[in-house]
């Protein structure tokens, strides 16, 4: 192994499979190890109207690629996070405010739009030495023993130690390598949209929890907001048909007119809702990230901040395994690292999801009963705020709290 003039490493490259913004960062944090990169995906698509709320934690990582200053700008900061049972149910809890202040920081993190974000990581990969960008579909993938082999739509063939899986949670690559998943359809769909309101939102989110699923309003820049509203799939495709001024109508009717006057502005969307988990988070030289490595309901702004931390865990796993990254035991290890963060954030996701659409008593009392002890209880809501922002994070700020009362 030897590196070249231009400082990258002379070993197989790694192929990186698809081009949304975890497949993006995938390519730049490996590009910085100085590992040669193949980055194969159309570009992501300038429609999509859709915004992401990045946790400081991931903010962090995208400061690091160089990549978070230009976008500061188009984004709206987090400053509190407050959550409203709205289900009308006989038990209710009372609504939960979360606020950064309380742990010592001036925002949890950034609700950026997609578009905005899609475009920093492309300028960012445009200027990386060692990245081999290739605006073709992977066709089809051989797996060996000792290298992968992508052959892609345009007929060429690149052949890399490593696979890495950001194709979506259909992912190609994933059941190239073998690897089983579990899957759950949910009676559930979640109309996105972005809208402007008379009212200032002040920098909060407020997540409405209803019978059917989360309606849940992020700031943007200005007096705008994004939503994304789950409901039933037949009321989804009801709400989308009707005109700007009668969604716009349902929309503060919802929000019990909290932001004031709603106008819906263009581009709103459907998606349908699932769970999906793989039975492994790497095998036979593929590694999976993003929606390929996880796939559950919008709760919690858990999606791309779950997805920049696979990246993260991978590129260090590569970097200690970097004559052969795609080896058994750099394999084994990657899935040892994710597995408990994955599974403990779905788990939480699809239960807190499942509670709302039952009907039943115990399942009600326990979320309302939940929800109160923590909005009760401040050092109980720093532990959650800590938790949700940085796995671990929550617990370590107990203990060490308690090891600074023990010394005093």
């Amino acid at each position: 192994m030897s590196s070249n003039p231009s400082g990258t490493i002379e070993t197989p490259p790694i192929i990186v499979a698809g081009t949304g913004p975890v497949g993006l960062i995938a390519a730049l944090a490996l590009a910085d190890l100085g590992i040669p990169v193949v980055l194969a995906g159309r570009a992501p698509a300038a429609a999509d109207r859709r915004t992401t709320a990045l946790m400081t934690p991931a903010l962090d990582y995208l400061d690091r690629l160089g990549v978070l200053e230009g976008l500061k700008r188009k984004a709206a900061p987090l400053k509190a996070m407050r959550i409203v049972d709205a289900t009308g149910r006989v038990v209710r809890s009372p609504p939960v405010t979360f606020r950064a202040a309380e742990i010592g920081q001036d925002h949890f993190g950034l609700n950026i739009p997609n578009r905005d974000l899609n475009e920093a990581l492309e300028a960012a990969l445009a200027s990386r030495p060692g990245v081999d960008r290739r605006d073709v579909m992977i066709a089809a993938w051989t797996i060996a023993a000792d290298e992968v082999v992508a052959r892609l739509d345009d007929g060429a063939v690149v052949e890399g130690a490593l696979a890495v899986a950001a194709d979506g949670r259909l992912s190609p690559a994933r059941k190239a390598a073998g690897i089983r998943t579990s899957a759950t359809a949910y009676p559930q769909a979640a109309l996105v949209l972005n809208f402007a309101h008379s009212r200032g939102h002040g920098f909060v989110s407020t997540e409405f929890h209803t019978e059917t699923g989360p309606f849940t309003q992020v700031p943007l820049p200005g007096d705008r907001s994004s939503l994304v509203w789950v409901v039933r799939p037949n009321t989804a495709e009801e709400l989308i048909a009707l005109s700007d001024a009668a969604l716009s109508a349902r929309i503060e009717e919802r929000m019990q007119s909290m932001l004031g006057k709603v106008s819906v502005e263009a581009g709103r969307q459907v998606y349908p809702l699932g769970a999906t988990l793989p039975a492994r988070f790497a095998q036979n030289r593929v590694a999976l990230v993003g929606e390929a490595a996880h796939v559950f309901p919008p709760i919690g702004a858990q999606g791309l901040n779950l997805g920049i931390r696979d990246v993260r865990d991978l590129v260090g796993i590569v970097g200690e395994n970097i004559p052969d990254p795609g080896s058994d035991r750099a394999m084994a290890a990657y899935d040892r690292k994710r597995r408990p963060d994955v599974l403990a954030r779905a788990g939480a996701v699809n239960l807190l999801n499942r509670s709302l659409l039952s009907d039943m008593l115990p399942a009600q009392i326990a979320r309302s009963a939940g929800l109160g002890v923590v909005g009760g209880l401040a050092p109980l809501r720093a532990l959650f705020m800590r938790e949700g922002l940085q796995p671990g994070s929550g617990l370590a700020s107990v203990f060490s709290d308690l090891r600074e009362q023990i010394r005093r």
